[in-house]
């Protein structure tokens, strides 16, 4: 993907294969198509920091980088918490992201392009265990796992909880039967789809919203002085200004659910929680750059909703080594911010409907 430029990204619905780790897919749902197959990212690594339940994987960005030969393949793969709680404001620690990346030429994958107009002439196993590597993959979240099934020992799981959760799913009535190898689908994973590009227009780019005006509670004003009143104003001025900037800038193209601009800046939901020195360098001494955002209007399509609470986010920020440096380790991890929409911010706007 160029850097020069901001690349929207969009779903949509294609064959299972072209989402199979050979074809280098950027997707969101489903297991994860994992590129490196080895040091694959743990259970005790992929566990939510709030709850301490394995995460779900949410999407993957294949993001190359030209003239770096260590980038010739490059993934960036994002995991969020399905525990609607841990969605606490502006709390990051329901999201991990990491970072895989190979050269051309390599132990797992053709040095040449793979088609992109017919499957692969043998079925791809790589859901149920990585080919090259032999890594076993749980039935339910795709991640590395290293328990089977007591009873048929023909199920692999990551961990007792999401071993539990395919019990009751299906497991109880499958186990034992030829049906015990996975035909039913995980309950776990959120809806699959590809995440296509498209440059995004330039003429979307927008000035700040100017002249908007000032607003105040009315039945505050009692309660305050004067220059408290004059700063609160202000305050949500601003506050209304940053989100009406957002509208205005994705209106030509409501669908977006990713935005990819390496070196750029994220197009922020809120004034607040804006991490100006609060990015971390990565392991290497090197500094981080913005990499993509995911947008709220991705919740739209996976199915998250529930009475009461939900999983939820104003938008999604990504930053990654600006080295893209290599490890020992083929999955590095890297920085995600989740920012919130603030209390100024109408809630008919929080409901995702953007438009």
């Amino acid at each position: 993907m160029s850097t020069a430029e901001v690349i929207l990204g969009f779903l949509e619905e294609v064959e299972p294969w072209r989402l199979f780790s050979p074809q280098f897919p950027s997707k969101v749902g489903g297991k994860p198509a994992w590129l490196s197959q080895k040091d694959v990212p743990s259970l005790s690594q992929l566990e939510c920091e709030i709850c301490h339940l394995p995460m779900a994987f949410l999407l993957q960005v294949y993001s190359p980088l030209s003239g770096q030969d260590q980038c010739f393949h490059r993934t960036l793969f994002l995991f969020c918490c399905k525990t609607p709680e841990c969605y606490s404001h502006n709390d990051s620690r329901c999201m991990k992201v990491f970072r895989s990346q190979m050269p051309r030429k390599n132990e797992f994958y053709s040095y040449d392009a793979p088609p992109d107009d017919e499957p692969p002439p043998e079925p791809y196993k790589g859901h149920n265990v990585l080919p090259v590597s032999g890594v076993k993959l749980c039935w339910i979240c795709g991640c590395p796992g290293t328990k089977a099934c007591s009873r048929c020992h023909s199920v692999i799981y990551c961990g007792k909880h999401h071993q539990t959760i395919h019990w009751k799913h299906s497991h109880k009535r499958e186990c034992g039967s030829q049906e015990s190898s996975g035909v039913s689908k995980s309950p776990f994973l959120f809806p699959e789809f590809e995440l296509v590009t498209e440059p995004e227009a330039q003429n979307t780019k927008c000035k700040e919203t100017e002249d908007i005006p000032t607003y105040v509670d009315e039945t505050l004003a009692e309660s305050f002085a004067e220059t408290e009143l004059e700063e609160i104003a202000m305050h949500e001025t601003e506050e209304i200004k940053v989100f009406q900037r957002f509208k205005k800038r994705i209106a030509p193209e409501p669908h977006q659910v990713v935005r990819y601009h390496r070196g750029g800046l994220p197009l922020w939901v809120s004034a607040k929680h804006v991490p100006s020195d609060e990015v971390p360098p990565c392991s290497c001494g090197s500094k981080r750059v913005f990499e993509f955002q995911v947008m709220p209007q991705l919740l739209n399509s996976l199915c998250v909703d529930s009475t009461g609470a939900s999983i939820d986010w104003g938008t999604v920020a990504v930053f990654t080594c600006s080295l893209s440096c290599s490890h020992e380790n083929h999955y590095s991890p890297e920085f995600v911010w989740k920012q919130d929409f603030t209390d100024q911010i109408n809630k008919e706007h929080e409901t995702r409907d953007l438009s």
